[in-house]
């Protein structure tokens, strides 16, 4: 079977050959260079240890220093899949979403019309280049020339001017022997309806060839000289050779300079590429007046693994990056995301480089942001979340997002970072300022006269200055023992899921475990209990790295508490889990409230001073010291449990008393 000429070419365009080979081998991650498509792997046609195969991913050609094989997409799948030549196309055409054509003389009809069609589109470049240096483009050179563009770049870009004459270019086409219906296939004149004369599609514009990733002209862009034109920006329609939703504003350059920067800039329109590429920044490319369509993201991604959306920094531009996101969520793999440059208010790339330089986008660049940052801005920016409502709504808006993740891995990872930006944002809020900092106390509770000036030797040590390792070894206990209920009792760890976003973990290898947790819940389906149980360790360890049960095991009071272990009674579960996230936030308050006042007490008799201290001491022991899951009368209010050392604060026990 003969397919038309062309088609080949075009899938082997949108198939990635390190795709296709990274089904059967295990990618050389020292040696691989995925940014440049550089990769290596151990042959997966002969028996080594060592990584001989190489692929060219931008030349999309394979090659084994080992056995000498080479080839290209197709005679991979050729030799892995063991099939003929016409299933490998059928196989890669059905992964890159294309119909195989079948053989007929329509095709080869349309095959030869395409090939017509931009030889037409070749002499339409020519003539507009003439266009610009006539007398009627002074206009536009004088614009071309305000605007920072040198003879160079009109020449490296082809940029050409159509002036308004309504017939100039169906006229110099035809002249050449060019058939009418050529030039209206090409979508360069537009036939009347009345059937009158054809007339230029493009007139009183500055031209921009647009081509195609093998350097075809398959349309134009016209930017208007008249302000008042019903379209400053006019593209193509849509041809036999010009699809814009499968096209990009200098794909081909780009992509060739991409592979030495390592990296690749998606700009807004044509002006802001030419000032990119001026400024040293060859490798960026444009989408055609829409927002980005999924096959321009596949296209997009093919040339570099992690572009940077640079876009204006108006409303428009901001809108359109993080509709963007939604497009993007469902197509995200490892290794393969967006980032985003916000240019400041009110400017474009172009606009930024002329007023500052290329040092000033190149900061920009660099400082770009990662597409999970924009999603979350996307959701909070603007909103308040003082109630219960607006905190659920938010959980619903993220959760649907991270959903769209296909990737199990990936969709965890974002889970886990949405999660500690809404613990930061929900977390009790502490003033840096402490309630005696300056000399003077907060309103309400004076100094009197004295200044502070540190603690008394007698002070520092007494119980209370020597304690350090108690609250970290208690805190320790707790943050076992709520996890432990928490993964033994999913439900229950989805109805206090604010309430552990909220807790303050001392443990780094808790406070781990804790967002591992946080992140799976989202990915637990509605299953029995002791499947969901499962269900949630399997997602944690995948994310850990490790058992998280066994590390919560090892201590002996978490190990014995019956109320924690899976089969307790519910309800019972939940207080015990109740309990003891309240006990731990006021714990933490305490001994964050003794703290601060340590550090200021001064001038006092050491004696009493010490026996004060270790009453605030004692009192804060007995919640502490609190059985797991015991009697807790008195200790589940967290404003309850501070306020007996509340009430020794406000009596001022560092000062000495006068009797």
């Amino acid at each position: 079977m003969s397919l038309p000429a062309g088609f080949l070419d075009d899938l082997r365009e949108r198939t990635s050959l390190t795709q296709v080979v990274g089904r059967k081998v295990m990618w050389d991650n020292k040696k691989s260079n995925p940014g440049k498509g550089d990769m290596w792997a151990p042959c997966p046609f002969h028996q080594e240890k060592t990584a001989s195969f190489h692929v060219d991913d931008r030349k999309g050609f394979y090659y084994c220093f080992g056995c000498h094989a080479k080839g290209d997409a197709i005679g991979f799948v050729k030799e892995t899949e063991n099939v003929g030549f016409m299933e490998a196309i059928e196989i890669l055409a059905r992964e890159a979403g294309m119909p195989v054509p079948k053989a007929s003389p329509q095709e080869q009809e349309r095959a030869d019309t395409r090939k017509t069609l931009a030889d037409v589109m070749e002499q339409a470049v020519k003539f507009y280049r003439l266009q610009l240096h006539s007398a009627k483009a002074t206009e536009a050179r004088a614009y071309l020339e305000k605007r920072g563009l040198p003879e160079s770049t009109l020449e490296r870009f082809e940029i050409g001017f159509a002036s308004d004459a309504r017939t100039a270019l169906f006229e110099a086409l035809t002249s050449k022997n060019i058939p009418a219906e050529q030039i209206i296939e090409a979508g360069l004149c537009i036939k009347p309806d009345d059937g009158g004369k054809p007339y230029d599609r493009f007139r009183g514009r500055i031209m921009f060839p647009i081509r195609d990733a093998r350097g075809r002209c398959i349309a134009f862009g016209g930017r208007a000289m008249d302000p008042n034109a019903r379209a400053k920006y006019l593209n193509s329609n849509e041809t036999p050779l010009f699809d814009k939703g499968r096209s990009l504003y200098n794909h081909g350059p780009a992509r060739e300079a991409s592979g030495k920067a390592n990296a690749l800039i998606v700009a807004e329109g044509y002006m802001d590429v030419i000032a990119l590429a001026q400024a040293g920044f060859n490798h960026s490319v444009a989408p055609l007046g829409t927002a980005i369509t999924e096959n321009q993201l596949a296209m997009i991604w093919r040339i570099c693994p992690e572009p940077v959306i640079a876009l204006d920094g108006d409303n428009a531009g901001i809108q359109a990056a993080r509709r963007l996101i939604d497009l993007a969520l469902p197509l995200l793999e490892a290794g393969k995301s967006l980032r985003f440059c916000i240019m400041p208010e009110g400017l474009d790339p172009d606009d930024l480089i002329r007023a500052q330089g290329a040092e000033a986008m190149q900061k920009l660049l660099d400082n770009a942001q990662p597409m999970v940052d924009l999603l979350w801005q996307r959701e909070t920016e603007g909103k308040t979340f003082d109630s219960p409502e607006r905190r659920a709504a938010l959980d619903a808006s993220l959760r649907a997002a991270v959903k769209l993740i296909k990737d199990p891995s990936l969709r965890s990872h974002y889970g886990a970072a949405i999660n500690e930006r809404r613990h930061a944002l929900f977390a009790p809020a502490r003033s840096d300022k402490k309630p005696w900092q300056g000399g003077q106390r907060q309103p309400g509770k004076p100094w009197g006269n004295r200044a502070p000036s540190g603690p008394t030797p007698s002070a520092k040590s007494s119980m209370l200055a020597q304690s350090n390792a108690g609250p970290e070894t208690d805190a320790r206990v707790r943050e076992c023992a709520i996890l432990m209920g928490c993964i033994n009792h999913p439900v229950l760890a989805e109805k206090f899921e604010t309430r552990l976003e909220r807790a303050h973990f001392l443990s780094p290898d808790l406070q781990q475990i804790r967002v591992a947790l946080l992140s799976s819940l989202s990915e637990t389906p509605h299953l029995a209990e002791t499947d969901q149980r499962e269900h949630l360790i399997d997602r944690m360890t995948a994310i850990l790295g490790f058992e998280p049960l066994a590390k919560l095991l090892s201590i002996g009071q978490v190990r014995a508490n019956p109320y924690l272990r899976i089969g307790a009674d519910a309800e019972l579960a939940e207080q015990a889990i109740h309990e003891e996230l309240a006990k731990h936030a006021a714990i933490l308050g305490i001994v964050e409230e003794i703290k601060d006042a340590e550090e200021e007490i001064t001038g006092v008799a050491d004696e009493g001073l010490t026996w004060r201290l270790q009453q605030a001491r004692e009192a804060q022991n007995k919640i502490s010291h609190e059985s797991l899951g015991g009697d807790s009368a008195g200790v589940s209010d967290e404003s309850g449990l501070s306020k007996g050392l509340q009430e020794l604060i406000d009596q001022k026990i560092w000062e000495k008393k006068k009797h």
